[in-house]
């Protein structure tokens, strides 16, 4: 989808990937590009600078996204494109996780996405054109060590947008998965990790390969090249795939443990 002349709607826009997402598709020519977050000072700031609108919106909340599409629409006149990119992290003992920790991040990193797609497809489907843009991570791909909500939420989040590729790609709706490893972010403000291990990557960097991803109607997105040697391996080999995700948790089982709550 051509990018150019656009309405962008973009959640987690105050800071890191969702800012430079809202810069990017400014600069590229999108006709208008709404921004939004929970974080009212970042947001409003962000909205400034590219002389757009801010609404506040915490996306575990429908009613907050329901208000969200119809600020979009009355002020923007449709949405064109919807990056849908909160997404939060942490690492943890796995034994000492409740169900409120379980749903903390089932909220945010998978029902969020879906809040989205069940307000916003509707009038897209009815026009016969739309993008939608996950946020993901490479860990939706691979595994994310010390994190079991994170792997599996992720994991969902790369299955969710497949479907809707599937489902309605051949009815005008374009959808691109962003699987990145370590973005320089406040989520990766203590450090990357092992999501480090191919290097720290500019929220601009990943901005830059969506904003070409959704001019090729590309569905994978993969900032850092290495991902995708690495879902090969895991596909062609998917029990050495394991041990060898096994031995680098034992390479960083030490930074792991001293992070997890």
């Amino acid at each position: 989808m051509e990018v150019k002349g656009k309405r962008v709607v973009i959640t987690g826009a105050a800071s890191g990937i969702g800012k430079a997402l809202a810069v990017a598709f400014h600069s590229a020519g999108a006709a208008a590009v709404l921004v939004s977050d929970i974080n009212e000072a970042g947001v409003q700031a962000v909205a400034a600078e590219i002389k757009s609108k801010g609404i506040v919106t915490d996306v575990t909340n429908e009613e907050d996204i329901i208000h969200l599409i119809k600020e979009s629409n009355d002020n923007c006149g449709g949405i064109d494109i919807f990056c849908s990119n909160v997404g939060i992290g942490a690492y943890e003992d796995f034994l000492k996780l409740t169900n409120t920790d379980w749903y903390r991040m089932l909220d945010t990193n998978l029902m969020s996405h879906i809040y989205v797609v069940r307000h916003v497809l509707p009038q897209m489907l009815e026009r016969g054109s739309g993008y939608l843009v996950f946020t993901a991570s490479a860990a939706g791909l691979l595994a994310q060590l010390g994190s079991v909500t994170y792997s599996v939420t992720k994991h969902a989040v790369v299955s969710f947008a497949e479907w809707l590729k599937i489902t309605y790609g051949k009815m005008g709706i374009g959808v691109s998965c962003v699987c990145p490893q370590a973005v320089r972010t406040a989520m990766t403000a203590q450090g990357a990790g092992v999501a480090g291990i191919d290097g720290m990557i500019e929220p601009e960097v990943v901005a830059e390969d969506v904003l070409e991803a959704v001019e090729n109607e590309q569905f994978l997105v993969t900032p850092h090249k290495e991902v995708l040697e690495y879902i090969k391996y895991k596909a062609s080999d998917y029990d050495g795939w394991i041990d060898g995700m096994q031995n680098l948790q034992d390479k960083f089982i030490n930074e792991i443990n001293a992070v997890i709550k």
